[in-house]
């Protein structure tokens, strides 16, 4: 079985024809979209056959971009010192930054068109990307001058994108020095997180200490880096005229605040609820004073629940099937079609991620894969954002974008499918272990995301007056998970450079990407309630809530399900199925006395 993904499909090499004819091709078009829009700008007639070409131009450009975009940054993510991919994300984003002018005069001129929807309503194309149009009017607000947002793109160049380069660069080489076999040896970053999952406690300790210490080797780079893009993100949202980059987030997030406070308020009164987990999962593991943060992920019994990568994707298989054949079918593809990047190594960024490939019709998704259960269900994860983009293949380029906080619902959802299939096929010791990941998942996703949470927004009231040290940013950390976790960890153990290697925190224009993941879960969990009601009509109605989330604001999507995401009831009535799972727990732990 291939273990290492195929970016053939893409391009061969750096050095192929194809990737240097696209990379021209992509030279050519900003300049014909740059002599169009001087035409275009000048008048307001003909808007219909103006709004059409948009489109049209608009759509090569995004898909060619995509093109070479995806290849060099899928390249740096198995090989972060990749040097073609790394002199080519220079040249690449470089060259983007030659049409930001015309985007932005463009962007203007659209939101300038009286009377907008009687000229949509001329035009199959543009009713079709009507939601596209009116996005662009509503954001136009915080549009600068053409010439200020070439200045910010350029500069990003050399400041975000390459302060994050950096901090990739810094982590995915990160060797730490740990004992094993009576000798200390050099494991990479990615090796020694997953130990957090070994069987053996002293292990787990060992790994966390070890990880722990060896940030101090690249502290000062990463503080720096975060630092910086931070810092850019509070100058270029005050300059655009947003409140916040919590604001920003909001708004690009197409949900209303009403949203995101029910959500966070339903969150914030079940902390108690999940705090009561950790300390029954604390005593179960022998500690009195709450769970030490490098024992989150420690399984709780014997459970033989080790999964070689060919078992998990024959289980995740399966299992998808008994949703639909259209899902099994899809994992299927994927898997046979060498679409997957599993193991890790030297070189290779941490965690896990799926790239669709919209223009192809295919997915890239990159593990690093470990042969536990979780492991499994990471990959779950993944192609549940794979099916995610399957089902937007019949939508336009243009149409496929969806936001952050709704990318998580069908990942989440595979997620679901694949620990309710295990719990079945289980023995009681297994059905534990089960269950215990599953609600240590949500954990993550509730408990540790609002301490992400709360941990970003207090970064940026700091960072507002001046840069944070090593030292702030740690304690910054530490606060916000005291507030989330609460008496449920040990206050001796938890982890103060959790901010050092999450990639979440470097990327300039995704800011907040901690709220999406808990919108995902709970919103999922919304969902599979009603499929354990529907039954098998329900995938057809899931289907087609996918394909409609590029297209739609948040409000709108939760309504083709008859969900209203503004309730706070609605995020309770989520949240309660997690706390039927802690009460489970918690009865099969004092069975085990």
């Amino acid at each position: 079985m291939e273990l290492n993904w195929s970016l053939k499909e893409l391009y061969t090499s750096f050095e192929s024809e194809d990737f240097k004819n696209d990379s021209n091709n992509l030279e050519r078009l900003i300049e014909d979209i740059n002599l169009w829009t001087k035409d275009v700008v000048k008048d307001k007639e003909n808007l219909v056959e103006k709004l059409e070409q948009y489109i049209n131009k608009f759509t090569h450009l995004k898909e060619l971009a995509s093109k070479l975009g995806m290849y060099i940054n899928l390249s740096l993510s198995v090989n972060t010192k990749d040097e073609s991919a790394l002199k080519y994300s220079d040249i690449l984003e470089k060259k983007l930054t030659n049409i930001v002018e015309s985007s932005v005069k463009l962007e203007r001129y659209i939101s300038n068109i009286e009377d907008i929807d009687f000229i949509i309503n001329q035009s199959e194309l543009l009713k079709e990307h009507e939601f596209v149009l009116k996005d662009i009017c509503e954001q136009s607000k915080y549009l600068l001058s053409e010439k200020e947002e070439n200045i910010i793109a350029n500069m990003k160049n050399t400041g975000s994108n390459a302060w994050g380069k950096l901090k990739d660069n810094l982590i995915s080489t990160l060797k730490v020095d740990i004992e094993e076999d009576g000798e200390i040896k050099q494991l990479p970053l990615t090796v020694v997180l997953n130990m957090a999952y070994n069987d053996d406690a002293a292990i787990r300790k060992k790994a966390y200490e070890a990880e722990i210490k060896a940030y101090k080797k690249v502290e000062d780079g990463v503080a720096a880096a975060l630092n910086s893009i931070k810092g850019e993100v509070l100058t270029v949202c005050d300059l655009r005229g947003y409140e916040s980059p919590l604001d920003k987030t909001i708004k690009n997030s197409r949900m209303d605040e009403k949203t995101l406070e029910a959500m966070l308020s339903a969150m914030k009164e079940y902390l108690p609820i999940f705090r009561k987990y950790l300390r029954k999962k604390a005593e179960m593991l022998g500690y009195n004073n709450g769970l030490p943060f490098y024992e989150l992920y420690a399984p709780v019994c014997k459970a033989n629940m080790k999964f070689s990568y060919e078992e998990g994707t024959k289980f995740v298989e399966k299992n998808f099937k008994t949703f639909s054949k259209h899902l099994g079918d899809f994992a299927k593809k994927a898997i046979d079609n060498n679409w997957i990047d599993v193991k890790p190594r030297e070189g290779k960024v941490g965690g896990a991620f799926c790239e669709n490939i919209h223009f192809l019709g295919e997915s890239r998704i990159l593990l690093n894969y470990g042969d536990s259960f979780g492991d499994v269900v990471t990959l779950a994860h993944e192609l549940g954002h794979g099916f995610h983009g399957e089902c937007l293949n019949n939508e336009t380029t243009l149409n496929s974008d969806y936001p952050m906080p709704i990318a998580e619902t069908a990942s989440t959802f595979c997620e679901t499918i694949i620990k309710k299939a295990a719990i079945k096929e289980a023995t009681e010791d297994e059905a534990l272990a089960i269950l215990e990941t599953e609600i240590s998942d949500c954990t993550q996703v509730i408990v540790d995301i609002y301490s992400r949470f709360l941990f970003e927004k207090s970064l940026f009231e700091g960072r507002k007056e001046s840069a944070l040290t090593v030292e702030q940013i740690k304690e910054l950390m530490l606060n916000a998970q005291k507030e989330a976790y609460g008496d449920g960890l040990d206050p001796n153990f938890l982890h103060p450079y959790m901010w050092a290697w999450k990639p979440h925190y470097y990327d300039a224009e995704y800011n907040y990407y901690n709220f999406p993941y808990a919108f995902g879960l709970l919103f999922a969990k919304g969902l599979y309630a009603e499929y354990l009601k529907k039954g098998q009509e329900f995938a057809k109605d899931y289907e087609k809530l996918l394909s409609i989330t590029g297209k739609n604001k948040l409000e709108d999507v939760a309504k083709v399900m008859g969900i209203d995401i503004n309730n706070k009831e609605f995020w309770i009535n989520s949240l309660k199925t997690v706390e039927v799972d802690i009460n489970e727990f918690t009865k099969l732990a004092d069975k085990r006395k």
